[in-house]
């Protein structure tokens, strides 16, 4: 796999760059967006952490609104922030156009019905395909975080779930924490993975903390004036399912805030601290 930068522009003493490249396992062509910090250009591998977005985003809403670099070209620490789905030509879309399926709407699982699977392997994408592209191309160590918002937080926390040791650390901003349960992951599962619920499963975070046994340290801040709280996101569910689990894991409800990138902007930094403390610590 090679990589095309289309863009670079200097950012707090690093580089925010655009990539573009084939993926084969969406069979598309896709972008991506890599903030690498200062110390990148003085020979020293960094670590990673993954950002993933919410519906309706690509690559630039987190890098251009969430004023991140500041603390990563600080803490040394390298942002990757994927696309949301596949894109191109014959990619399908919500046959209606709705916003919260297809473009811009993956959901970072592999879809098994037709239209959707040729395309639609988000899960296997960002697993896979994208950190090892960035491993071969960049300077980065194999100290890896991840986190996300909305839709990416539930993709960051199934991610982390599934994937034992892969993270040192996962965190999220709003997420959608029991798509079983809610219309938009119940669109999405649904679409995707057909009506079999039992494969939904494995895509929930609800449904994978109550049997996880190994775990990343995990931080969620959710906001208490967001407007999709009570019907899409739901993160009493998630503090049920870790109470239950006896897992160690903080969710912070934060007084006034909703589902914008003024949330995320607000508190990124804290989290971006939170990363490269067990970055460190790898």
């Amino acid at each position: 796999m090679t990589m095309e930068t289309i863009s670079a522009n200097r950012s707090f003493g690093g580089w925010h760059k655009q990539y573009t490249h084939q993926s084969e396992v969406l069979g598309c062509n896709m972008r991506f967006a890599v903030y690498m910090p200062p110390q990148a250009e003085e020979g020293e591998t960094v670590p990673v952490v993954y950002w993933l977005s919410g519906l309706t985003c690509s690559d630039e809403n987190f890098m251009q609104k969430a004023g991140a670099h500041r603390v990563a070209a600080e803490l040394g620490v390298a942002i990757v922030a994927p696309d949301t789905s596949p894109r191109g030509e014959g990619v399908p879309d919500d046959p209606e156009g709705a916003y919260d399926f297809g473009l811009g709407a993956g959901f970072y699982v592999n879809a098994t019905q037709e239209p959707w699977a040729k395309h639609y392997q988000m899960y296997d994408y960002i697993v896979n395909e994208l950190p090892a592209l960035v491993k071969s191309e960049l300077p980065v160590s194999d100290s890896w975080s991840i986190s996300g918002h909305s839709m990416g937080g539930h993709g960051a926390l199934m991610i982390a779930l599934r994937n034992p040791g892969m993270f040192c650390s996962a965190s999220a901003f709003s997420p959608i924490c029991n798509p079983m349960e809610v219309p938009w992951g119940q669109k999405a599962l649904g679409n995707y993975l057909g009506d079999d619920r039992e494969q939904w499963r494995q895509y929930d975070t609800c449904e994978l903390i109550r049997t996880a046994r190994e775990v990343p340290p995990i931080l969620v801040d959710q906001g208490s004036d967001d407007s999709f709280l009570a019907e899409q996101l739901q993160p009493e569910r998630l503090v049920r399912a870790v109470a239950s689990s006896g897992l160690d894991f903080e969710l912070r409800m934060q007084p006034g805030y909703d589902h914008s990138y003024y949330f995320i902007a607000s508190f990124i930094e804290e989290h971006l601290r939170f990363h490269a403390e067990h970055l460190a610590a790898k």
